[in-house]
């Protein structure tokens, strides 16, 4: 027995010291995770799988509608050299697109671990925020304002594809159904020199009838199609993060001009109370 007691109070002892250790980890662990910008992490995360989907799926979209094109509507390589020429630059601008935003993205994530630090020191009163500071949050503000209004534009862009595409899927789908009561399929056709993509001299410049069928069940229009959905709801999702952003820039630079204030009266309070104290100790 009291072999067992004195075990006892020596586990306890053990305890009692690693208390202290384990609560001094747990509080700095707690530190740590209060200055990670959760908002400003989210926003990342949405804004790199939002540009990963809308360039990987575009760029991929965009080389199957040529294919599409050159195989069904355009066998003439002149007609559509000029579309050819279109689609390789907006490949290229996919490529400055998510180079610019995987950087651009990671910026604002630093920024925002550079503001929620600055508010905790301001109201440590061992930091005060400068100017400078202050001025980086109203740029970088403008600048995804910006941003948000050139993908909003893209976002829109980006549909007229998914609109082309779903407008060929429902005719044939129309086509294939027994409930249409089609009596001559190879009225129906699909012309696509109607939406000034290819000139309208263009050979043959449309699809009828079972030609029309043929080209819904190829593998470029199966893809192209679905990889172009995807790629507007990346494009979504990038403009949601960016007006996400905006708001997280916003609240950051307010909370920096409060911070200012704050500091300023207190500057002006401390330095008031030592005025007080200096006359009392003058008349004593």
């Amino acid at each position: 027995m009291e072999g067992t007691k004195a075990a006892m109070e020596t586990t306890a002892e053990e305890n009692q010291e690693e208390t202290p250790e384990s609560k001094g980890c747990f509080e700095c662990c707690i530190k740590c995770l209060g200055g990670v910008p959760y908002a400003s992490l989210v926003a990342t995360i949405l804004c790199f799988s939002g540009v990963a989907l809308f360039c990987g799926c575009g760029h991929v979209a965009l080389t199957g509608s040529l294919t599409m094109l050159e195989n069904h509507f355009s066998q003439v390589a002149t007609d559509h050299a000029t579309l050819a020429l279109v689609i390789q630059i907006f490949q290229y601008i996919i490529y400055g697109i998510a180079s610019f935003f995987f950087v651009y993205a990671i910026v604002l994530l630093s920024e925002g671990f550079y503001t929620t630090s600055a508010v905790k020191k301001e109201l440590q009163s061992d930091f005060k925020i400068t100017a400078c500071g202050r001025c980086i949050t109203a740029f970088f503000m403008f600048l995804t304002y910006v941003l948000a209004l050139v993908f909003l534009a893209i976002f829109s862009f980006t549909a007229i594809p998914v609109f082309l595409f779903f407008n060929m899927w429902t005719t044939c789908s129309a086509m294939k159904s027994p409930l249409a009561n089609i009596t001559s399929p190879d009225s129906i056709c699909v012309d696509v020199r109607q939406y000034g993509i290819i000139p309208w001299n263009a050979t043959p410049g449309k699809a009828c009838g079972a030609t029309l069928g043929e080209i819904c069940n190829t593998s470029e229009f199966y893809l192209s199609y679905h990889l172009y959905i995807v790629a507007l709801a990346g494009a979504g999702a990038t403009l949601i993060a960016l007006v996400h952003y905006l708001m997280i820039l916003g609240a950051n630079w307010a909370y920096l001009k409060s911070g200012v204030t704050t500091h300023d009266y207190q500057d002006i309070k401390t330095k008031d109370d030592q005025d007080v104290e200096a006359e009392a100790r003058a008349k004593d």
